[in-house]
């Protein structure tokens, strides 16, 4: 380092960087407190460290290089090691082919050049930087995150986050405590990661382990948006962390385990489903956010077209009969069902649901949770539920023949069975029972409506802006002429309140009523498209059709309503 100090002192020299005192005094510092001589002169702010760099470049007729402005590629990066990476005070920065780029701060050492080239196995195109500079480059590109991390863990709500000894009911209360500054990363990193998913009205929370790090994102209005990305060596104690919280089995890492967590937050109750899956790279956990302050359970609010909400009225209202509610996994069909039964709730009725697991607690309903290990499936609870005298009845999900069979029965002997399918649209939930092994007559004589539904992303009203599109994809995507001609619609853009052009989703619903005309085409076997066209011709509004109807409203946009329902 003393040979490298004294070129480079010469160096500065020449480039009138350095006077003849001045260079005295940093080395004579530098030899005193064991440092570089560039690391003495950017730290009394002698020399700039992008001057040494350039005077070095030039010097040598090697390429200079901004550390700070560099995305490290993990398959590069692993070309050296980061004990020789620190031993030699190199870094690898790119790779194409057998030519390896690493950034040095001393070209003149040749054997150590050397070194590096048998090592990786490439040949070398050096660049230029400081030693002190590649020393905190090998920081980030080893452990990313960490920086970042610490910052976090610093902020302001770090510090006040302290966690609480879960009671008997497994609550905990993440808000009213002040005194977590002594608290370990961990419980605080853990805190930190809950509370800025509440604070941004996220659904899930993705804890996923890779190579390097770990990525956490939040599931926002239905799309993941990455967050922070904690070092890799947090993943253990982290996952550890989680699975305490959820009274789970922390020695156990070869198997899939799920559990549960109550919090409270801001007054109030907030439920967490965990679930934790074995991946290569470690465990996966993924929090499913249960806030049922979140929950709008009023009809009215929901924002549906006018005949599927008079329709869905006209059905629950029903003395008997089945309702079905359709759709993939987070599209609302539990709020649906939910809002139904709140509308319908009185105490001349027994209401009574069958769930796995109870999402919300509801007051005024008997709510059963299914439980396999302990033999309760969805089909032994139905058995139960029908003696127990009930009058209207709610299944989370009709996954089985058998618990169709059972829904079906009570749907014919005076009960109003809500439940949900996972179909496409509604008019496919017919087949599918035939499909499951139910008879054609029993599908037609029992099911009331079937209600297919989507989330949509609003636009946010404070930066959306018209859309100009060609007349030919208007029409290829349903709208009629004089729609086409006439309709402005919206585009998202992005702005400090929404970040993504989009905030809030609503619903767009599918609403299949089964008239006598149905009921005979089911019978004579019908596909599902042909009850389609005869739902449609009877002026059934499909899911195209209803986003549709909001794109001319302003409510979203094109390009989220193909997103949404491709393929309908």
């Amino acid at each position: 380092m003393a040979k490298f100090d004294r070129k480079l002192r010469k160096i500065l020299t020449k480039y009138g960087l350095l006077s003849e005192e001045q260079g005295n005094e940093a080395m004579e510092t530098s030899e005193k407190e064991g440092k570089s001589l560039s690391a003495v002169l950017t730290e009394k702010k002698i020399v700039a460290e992008k001057d040494i760099i350039a005077s070095v470049s030039a010097e040598m007729r090697v390429p200079p290089i901004d550390l700070s402005k560099v995305q490290f590629i993990p398959e590069v990066i692993d070309s050296l090691s980061q004990e020789r990476a620190k031993q030699f005070g190199v870094l690898p920065i790119a790779r194409i082919g057998n030519i390896l780029t690493v950034a040095v701060a001393n070209p003149f050492d040749i054997l150590k050049l050397d070194d590096i080239q048998l090592i990786t196995k490439c040949e070398l195109r050096p660049v230029i930087s400081t030693d002190v500079a590649i020393e905190i480059a090998i920081q980030r590109a080893y452990n990313p995150g960490e920086e970042a991390m610490e910052d976090l863990l610093s902020s302001e709500l770090g510090e006040n986050v302290e966690e609480v000894e879960a009671e008997e009911d497994q609550e905990l209360n993440l808000a009213s405590l002040e005194a977590g500054a002594t608290e370990s990363p961990i419980v605080k990193l853990v805190n930190l990661i809950i509370i800025k998913a509440l604070q941004s009205k996220a659904s899930d929370i993705h804890i996923e382990p890779f190579p390097r790090q770990i990525r956490v994102r939040y599931r926002q209005d239905g799309i993941l948006h990455e967050t922070i990305n904690p070092p890799k060596k947090m993943q253990n104690a982290l996952i550890s962390r989680l699975k305490i919280m959820s009274a789970m089995d922390i020695a156990e890492n070869a198997r899939p385990q799920d559990g549960k967590i109550q919090l409270r937050f801001e007054g109030r109750q907030i439920d967490f489903r965990v679930s934790i899956l074995p991946v290569v790279h470690g465990e996966k956990c993924v929090l499913r956010i249960l806030d049922s302050s979140n929950l709008t359970l009023q009809l009215d609010s929901m924002g549906w077209e006018p005949q599927t909400l008079d329709q869905f009225r006209k059905a629950i209202n029903s003395p008997w009969g089945m309702i079905l509610i359709t759709g993939p996994t987070g599209s609302g069909k539990s709020t649906t069902l939910y809002s139904g039964l709140r509308e319908i709730l009185s105490v001349e009725d027994n209401l009574v649901t069958v769930e796995e697991p109870v999402e919300y607690q509801l007051e005024g309903i008997n709510q059963v949770q299914v439980s396999t290990k302990r033999g309760l499936t969805f089909a032994a609870a139905l058995r139960s539920i029908l003696r127990q005298s009930p009058d209207k009845i709610m299944i989370g999900e009709t996954r089985d023949l058998e618990t169709a069979e059972i829904a079906i029965q009570a749907s014919l002997t005076g009960h109003l069975v809500l439940t949900t399918l996972h179909t496409n649209d509604a008019p496919s939930a017919m087949t599918r029972l035939v499909d499951m092994g139910i008879d054609p007559f029993m599908v037609a004589s029992s099911v009331v409506l079937v209600l297919a539904q989507r989330l949509c992303r609003k636009l946010c009203e404070i930066c959306k802006d018209e859309s100009d599109i060609p007349k030919d994809r208007l029409l290829s995507l349903g709208f009629t002429e004089e729609e086409a001609n006439t309709a402005t619609l919206y585009k998202a853009k992005e702005c400090d309140k929404c970040a993504s052009g989009y905030k809030g989703r609503f619903a767009i619903v599918e609403s299949f009523p089964l008239t006598e005309d149905i009921r005979r085409l089911i019978l004579d076997g019908g596909s599902a498209l042909d009850l389609k066209r005869k739902a449609v011709d009877d002026g059934m509004i499909t899911l195209r059709r209803c986003a549709i109807l909001n794109t001319m409203r302003g409510k979203t946009s094109l390009e989220e309503v193909v997103r949404v329902t491709m393929g309908d």
